[in-house]
């Protein structure tokens, strides 16, 4: 049992500090965007690596920094639980809690790590443990189905109009980017280390060389494009999206946004995740069609959505497709479909990065009869497309699609071997509270400039915006507002290091900061 005896210790002022350093390091995410305390706040942890003695002290830094970093930055999850019936809102904030008890041990890989690597070489902490937190952030990527929301590397972003050092994101990848916010914490330690003694030029050029590059006017060359979009935020509120009374309004009013405004106008018509309850395709029991689909009939359905977009014209819809087993229902998909203006179907895109409990509930035979449900109406849990696809679609480009949450998986939104035109991304925001949408307009702003590709959102109640291949923001309709965005999709770059190297590229950069910190070493010890 004396192992176990830390566990009726107080917690020290220091472990209190590291905490409370996570929290404040949350805050340069958006919508705040206070990126000097997230800076501030890898100091004061990086100080800690250097006071440490041992391993087991080490880790406890990094879990302790990630516990605090983590219940500030996804407490827009507890939202969540406002908008299902079957468990207590007020067990939002202890999923939060739990949640960030798992994310903890990701930088607690990364101390424990950057410590190890520099225990006897101290010179080589920083970068040593630069490229242990590039590892973590892309190892909590893909582990346990990944959590990839928030990267350090989002704090970098600047306002709408330009995307700062995010720009550099094309060449490193998100995760390498991570790490040089990592490094540039650890020059304002520097900085005050060497205020105290008495290198005030030193201190100056520590203090000031983070701040320059984090507020740098980075931007590229305003191009346009040439093919016509109509993007809709037809501000339907999550209470009651997945109400069948709700049905018709819901699209008389997302109908009515999407009408040509000239005769003959050709568009891309894009509409949110959930967009149209109608079952589209053929095939389901009557029963499902005769509460959820227009006139019970997927046929004239369709036609009726053809009518909305007019000659010539294509929707981009989100839209749930059945999976039979038999007569049976097994599931259902959460896909993108292409409509054309004669009620065709001409491709369509299965969601292949599901939400735990929100698409599906893992464990469902232990988790079910104790309580636990999914957090988003229905009993049928979702199935998993097979991953990144390009639709092409003739005259409208070549679209890649990146349903919701799947947006924030750098590396992992572009079929590389058929490189779309733009991306969409419709997404229904309406249960992420006031800080989920911002962050997720950022984590769309980075999939931009990393793979060099527009990035076009449309969400049930917003942020829905038009973001180019820098990652600024073109066009935004804010949250809780009914809108349409007009204009012509921004040109893609030709691909950019990151869309031909993907992660390799980002993790070649973490090796990199390995062989400086050796170099480092080797040259204090002369």
């Amino acid at each position: 049992m004396s192992r176990f005896r830390f566990l009726a210790r107080p917690i020290s002022r220091d472990n209190l500090l590291t905490i409370a350093a996570g929290g404040l390091a949350a805050c340069g995410f958006q919508p705040l965007g206070l990126w000097p305390l997230t800076l501030a706040a890898l100091a004061w942890l990086i100080h800690r690596l250097y006071v440490v003695k041992t391993w087991r002290q080490a880790l406890l830094t990094g879990w302790l920094f990630g516990l605090g970093h983590f219940t500030v930055g996804n407490g827009w999850i507890a939202t969540a639980f406002t908008y299902q019936a079957e468990m207590p809102a007020w067990l939002g904030w202890i999923a939060v809690l739990l949640v960030a008890l798992y994310l903890a041990v990701y930088p607690a890989i990364a101390t424990l790590l950057g410590w190890w690597l520099a225990n006897t070489r101290r010179a080589m902490l920083l970068p040593a443990f630069a490229a242990s937190w590039i590892f973590a952030e892309w190892l909590r990527a893909w582990m346990f189905t990944g959590f990839a929301w928030n990267p350090l590397a989002m704090v970098t972003l600047g306002g709408f109009d330009r995307p700062g050092l995010a720009l550099t994101a094309q060449w490193t990848g998100t995760y390498a980017l991570s790490g040089l916010v990592v490094v540039l914490g650890g020059w304002w330690l520097f900085a005050l280390r060497s205020w105290r003694q008495e290198q005030k030029w030193a201190a100056v050029a520590y203090a000031l060389a983070p701040a320059l590059l984090m507020v740098l006017p980075l931007h590229g060359e305003r191009r346009e494009g040439t093919l016509a979009y109509t993007l809709v935020q037809p501000d339907v509120r999550q209470d009651v999206l997945a109400d069948p009374a709700n049905y018709e309004n819901q699209f008389q009013k997302t109908a009515a946004l999407s009408l040509a405004r000239k005769p003959g106008e050709t568009r891309l018509v894009l509409w949110p995740e959930s967009g149209v309850p109608d079952f589209l395709r053929p095939g389901y029991a009557q029963f499902w069609y005769d509460e959820t689909t227009y006139a019970g009939d997927p046929v004239l359905a369709r036609e009726r959505l053809g009518r909305v977009m007019g000659k010539g014209g294509m929707l981009l819809t989100g839209t749930t497709d059945l999976a039979m087993q038999g007569r049976k229902v097994a599931g259902a998909w959460n896909v993108v479909t292409a409509l054309d203006s004669g009620g065709a179907i001409r491709g369509s895109y299965a969601k292949a990065h599901l939400v735990p409990y929100g698409e599906y509930l893992p464990m469902r035979e232990i988790l079910e009869p104790i309580g636990l449900s999914r957090l988003v109406a229905g009993t049928l849990d979702f199935f998993a497309g097979p991953g990144p696809r390009t639709l092409d679609l003739g005259a409208h480009g070549k679209a890649g699609i990146q349903i919701c949450y799947e947006i924030i998986f750098s590396g992992e939104v572009v079929d590389r071997a058929h490189r779309p035109d733009y991306l969409f991304n419709p997404s229904n925001d309406g249960w992420f509270g006031a800080w989920g949408p911002p962050q997720h307009l950022a984590q769309a702003r980075m999939r931009a400039i990393e793979e060099g590709l527009p990035v076009l959102r449309s969400t049930t109640t917003g942020i829905s915006a038009v973001i180019d291949a820098d990652g600024v923001v073109r066009q935004h309709v804010p949250p809780l507002r009914a809108g349409r965005l007009d204009g012509k999709v921004p040109p893609a770059h030709a691909p950019t290091p990151f869309a031909l190297f993907g992660n390799m590229l980002a993790l070649a950069w973490g090796i990199a900061l390995l062989f400086v910190a050796l170099v480092a070493s080797a040259t204090r010890k002369r």
